[in-house]
């Protein structure tokens, strides 16, 4: 019965496995049997049956046989078969790549060439001779840049399994012999000068001795660079792990070649191995260092501090910010320097498609909200909002509209607040919700009767640029994870939430209201762009809010107005997703971009010039001012001397002893007589206390009946 009742049982299952595969759920052991039967039916026949195939083949085949070699009729039928895999394509049937409409086509192609080149180095990265491991990048390379779907499909299966060795693989690529060649011959001439090396030796405060290696970009001799005062300090990105200067040569030759100023780069340490905060503290040892030997250590002649402007983009803009904060923290709270003067603040901040938040979350807050949906900077983020709500309708078609981001940004015309009127609700389950809710409330609420009818059911379609562009060809979401991991490291517990140099986009107010001009350049389609947009939003909260508090304290005229251009500069451009100066030969609109950085650069340090000149002409009209004034006070006692602190002549001075011995000859008597002439300008009290102390015991004494010398009367 046993034996009996154990082969019905295995009779049933196979009953059902055939059923399962009838019904279209075949197993995997199933398919393995299948192809093995089809693979061994048909080998038998080649090799038992006849030449010519079935009789009603034959004569065709003995035919074609006489016309055709066995090598046509290979290449013809795989030429047939790549037809008809992608018959679908040739007749406009597939459906089309669901990125195509998201980037500009320049762009877009763009990605195809950096995700084949991807695809070729991860292929060939486990060779372990060099020489024959570069030569197969490019092998392959060539070959995924062909078939670009099996390329495609490669790079989405290693980013799913990052590594820190496929993401160096993955963006060191471009200093790899043959790749490097390419881009030197499709580079135009910049600069006369290569980059040079240099090691940056650390400040003595730091706790770090061993120097930073950095690379000088100038067009010009080193006898030449000692002249400069001007200096761009550009910390490259990498993602914290990878890359150097030389990876972003073609921005950095641009600009040196453009600018005619040293651009010091640095080549800091990259995690895992250095995880945070090394690198950073890295970045300000070379500016403390650079503000310390005014400039010596880069080879400038010393004479003046050099005027810095920070650069970064991606995780080296980080890098920018984070030490950005530090030195207006150390400005603030002055520990590190205890013997030093204070860090100057840099005279402008450009950062390029910048990481800002580490902590990456699903929805933006709604504070973060309200700085997207600030008045001022509608014209700027209503594609941005416009397009996320969008991308997002087509994830949940089922969201009623219009959301609140549409109302914001496209209200209808002689449309007021008191008199709107409800318009019917797109998903009518909603409605019969709205309608009950209502009638519950009734007896609770007196309401107008307008109130109780059914109102659009609205959401903020805002979704994160982390989720609106997940699929992103570059910067994908496994990716960022992934570099957020590797340089937070093991061992640290990093507060996600707090601690604003990792994630400079929580940077208290007061800190932000010091920043120095900030222009801001990202592609709308980065999946950082929410960090551009939020980060600038908050510096221009944290500007114009001091600039009212400036304003009521009298330190600023009543008739100046807060212009946001003057503190941040946000520039967005369509169609663009992350990291486009990185591959300019292949995206030759990114030199624009580079460009347009340079002349930023430019305008910075003319604004900075002027400020200068202006601060200078300023302070000395003052002194000027301040002279005559000097010699025309005179003693009085109108009321009007009130206002100004209490002073004390010469004479109360001689009172008290500190008269000085006369000189019995001519001589000495009319030097002491133009000394007498210049002391009798004052001596001013320490504090305005004094001043309020002395006037509030002249009020009490009169009020008490005594008279002012302190004496009291009978």
């Amino acid at each position: 019965m046993i034996g009996l009742s154990s082969a019905v049982k295995i009779d049933l299952g196979s009953r059902s496995r055939k059923a399962d595969h009838v019904l279209g759920r075949p197993s995997t052991k199933f398919r393995k049997i299948q192809v093995f039967a089809v693979v061994s039916f048909w080998s038998l026949y080649l090799l038992r049956g006849n030449n010519h195939g079935p009789p009603v083949l034959r004569n065709i085949s003995a035919t074609l046989s006489r016309k055709l070699t066995a090598w046509q009729s290979l290449v013809i039928t795989l030429l047939w078969l790549y037809i008809a895999r992608n018959f679908a394509k040739i007749v406009g049937l597939e459906s089309p790549e669901p990125l195509a409409n998201l980037y500009s086509r320049a762009y877009f192609r763009a990605t195809w060439v950096t995700t084949a080149l991807d695809a070729g180095f991860w292929t060939a990265m486990k060779i372990r001779r060099k020489w024959l491991r570069d030569l197969a990048s490019m092998v392959f390379s060539v070959y995924y840049l062909i078939a670009a779907e099996q390329a495609d499909e490669k790079v989405r299966k290693v980013r799913g399994l990052l590594t820190v060795d496929h993401l160096r693989v993955s963006w060191n690529k471009s200093t790899t012999p043959y790749l490097a060649f390419i881009t030197r011959v499709m580079r135009p001439k910049l600069t006369r000068y290569p980059p040079r090396a240099l090691r940056i030796p650390r400040p003595a405060e730091s706790s770090y001795k061993d120097p930073v290696t950095a690379w000088l970009y100038f067009d010009g001799t080193l006898s030449a660079l000692r002249t400069h005062t001007k200096i761009i300090l550009d910390i490259s990105g990498g993602g914290f792990v990878a890359m150097n200067p030389r990876h972003h040569d073609d921005k950095l030759l641009a600009w040196s070649g453009k600018t005619g100023l040293p651009i010091i780069s640095l080549d800091y340490k990259k995690a895992p191995e250095f995880p945070y905060p090394y690198a950073l503290n890295e970045c300000y040892d070379v500016y403390h260092a650079l503000v310390d030997t005014r400039g010596r250590c880069i080879g400038l002649a010393g004479n003046a501090a050099p005027r810095v402007v920070l650069t970064g983009d991606s995780a080296g803009a980080n890098f920018a910010t984070g030490l950005c904060l530090m030195i207006l923290q150390t400005a603030s709270l002055d520990q590190r320097l205890q013997d030093h003067e204070t860090l100057p603040v840099p005279e402008g901040l450009i950062l390029i498609y910048p990481s800002l938040d580490m902590n990456i979350g699903n929805w933006m807050s709604d504070d973060q909200m309200s700085l997207i949906q600030d008045q001022r900077m509608r014209k700027t983020n209503k594609d941005v909002l416009r397009r996320k709500s969008q991308d997002y309708y087509k994830l949940t078609p089922e969201t009623p509209k219009p959301s609140d981001n549409e109302d914001l940004f496209f209200p209808s015309p002689n449309r007021g607040i008191e008199d709107e009127k409800p318009r019917p609700a797109v998903n009518p389950p909603v409605q019969d919700e709205i309608e009950k809710a209502s009638q519950l409330n009734v007896g609770q609420q007196t309401t107008s009767p307008a109130s109780t009818k059914p109102k659009m059911l609205k959401t903020r379609l805002a979704v994160s640029s982390m989720i609106s562009y997940f699929n992103d060809r570059v910067l994908t979401p496994e990716m960022m994870r992934s570099m957020i991991i590797l340089y937070v490291g093991p061992h640290n517990r990093a507060d996600f939430s707090t601690d604003f140099l990792l994630s400079p986009v929580l940077a208290p107010e007061a800190l932000l209201a010091k920043f120095p001009k900030t222009y801001f350049l990202t592609g709308e389609r980065d999946p950082l762009v929410d960090d551009t947009v939020i980060f600038a939003g908050r510096i221009r909260q944290a500007k114009h809010n001091d600039f009212i508090q400036r304003q009521e304290l009298g330190l600023v005229k009543a008739k100046e107005v807060f212009c946001d251009k003057d503190h941040v500069e946000v520039t967005l451009i369509p169609g663009i997703s992350h990291g486009f100066m990185q591959f300019v030969s292949v995206f030759p609109e990114g030199w624009k971009h580079i460009f347009r950085c340079g002349r930023w650069i430019e305008e910075l340090f003319d604004a900075s010039d002027h400020l200068v000149r202006d601060r200078a002409r300023i302070s000395s009209q003052s002194f000027e001012s301040a002279h005559r004034r000097h010699h025309r006070r005179m003693p009085t006692e109108s009321s009007g001397d009130e206002d100004r602190p209490l002073e004390m002549s010469s004479s109360v001075a001689k009172e008290n002893g500190h008269a000085q011995p006369r000189s019995t000859s001519g001589r000495g008597r009319r030097a002491r007589r133009r000394a007498d002439d210049r002391s009798r300008s004052m001596v001013r009290l320490a504090s305005e206390e004094d001043l309020l102390g002395r006037r509030m015991k002249s009020l009490t004494v009169g009020l008490m009946g005594m008279p002012l010398d302190g004496t009291q009367t009978p």
